[in-house]
């Protein structure tokens, strides 16, 4: 069963680490195929699982070494169940796959886990649509029922919380929750945004913030942002009370815009020492900005940035 699902550390004050781009390290650096960038289907066979091992031990060392908590967050993103019927997955083998995937999580929990470094299970929902673009926006109800199986494989197999990553719409983000909660798990949500700082679907990310709040009565534990830039995100965090609710960012290593990205070869994997430093002005202004981690192009190196960055300016 979970051992934070009732208190999550990562809101205690201190760093906790997280992952960088699974997906796009595994395409780019480890040459592996990911058909429709779903990860968890790596879990098929022990080399994809292997893989998945080496990438979440690269960051969950740089944590134990330095003394920060760490949230292993599972490779899920894509593993509901529109996806897995694009793989061929039928309702059960998909079940099979998210338990697979909190599986070797805790696995890892038990290797690198210290006193100084808790490790934290996260189940990641990624979003029905297309994680650039919203397409349909569903209804609160409609994301609920949507989620609500893999969330509930989630619930069974003991995570800590559950978290939404590169949501695109209130909508999704609330169902997501109201799922999360009809099972008793914590749920975050980390919104995407666009060069400008909006949602794909054209929303200012405070107007979603105080939207899903307000459907659910602060129902989310926290808020994050991920597979942006900071340099895209950083000018609408005016200091409004609104901001106190994001802790987490996970951005990009690359600059370009979502489309660019999407039409990209080759992999952008920026400047780790620039994004480290990046993350580090992000901390002097917003402190309680808690979990570092990254998403598209970024891997150890940026993660490893990011960590001296902002544990020296601490």
């Amino acid at each position: 069963m979970s051992d934070f699902r009732h208190r999550l550390p990562q809101l205690g004050g201190d760093i906790f680490l997280t992952d960088a781009g699974i997906e796009t390290r595994s395409i780019f650096q480890d040459g592996l195929e990911l058909p429709h960038f779903a990860a968890f289907h790596l879990l098929r066979d022990e080399k994809g699982a292997q893989a998945l091992r080496d990438c979440y031990r690269r960051h969950a060392e740089i944590a134990r070494k330095n003394g920060t908590g760490f949230i292993l967050e599972s490779a899920t993103w894509r593993a509901s169940r529109d996806w897995g019927d694009k793989l061929g997955y039928s309702a059960q083998t998909l079940d099979e796959a998210n338990r697979k995937a909190i599986a070797l999580l805790r696995e890892l929990k038990a290797e690198f886990e210290t006193e100084r470094s808790p490790m934290i299970i996260s189940g990641c929902i990624g979003p029905r649509r297309d994680g650039y673009d919203p397409g349909k926006v569903m209804s609160p109800e409609e994301a609920q029922a949507y989620h609500a199986r893999q969330v509930g494989v989630f619930a069974e197999s003991g995570v800590d919380l559950v978290t939404a990553i590169t949501m695109t719409n209130t909508n999704e983000a609330i169902g997501v929750t109201r799922a999360a909660q009809a099972f008793g798990l914590p749920a975050v949500i980390s919104f995407t945004v666009e060069t400008d700082g909006r949602l794909p679907t054209g929303e200012r990310l405070q107007d979603a913030i105080e939207a899903v709040d307000r459907a659910i009565g602060n129902g989310p534990e926290y808020f994050m942002i991920n597979c942006a830039h900071p340099t895209q995100f950083k000018n609408v965090l005016d200091g409004g009370a609104w901001v106190e609710r994001l802790c987490g960012i996970r951005a990009n290593a690359s600059k370009c815009s979502h489309a660019e990205l999407d039409a990209a070869t080759v992999l952008d994997d920026g400047n780790p020492i620039e994004l480290g430093l990046q993350y580090r002005d992000l901390r002097r202004c917003f402190g309680h900005i808690e979990v570092l981690g990254g998403c598209c192009g970024t891997d150890h190196r940026h993660t490893e940035q990011i960590r001296m960055s902002c544990m020296e300016a601490a």
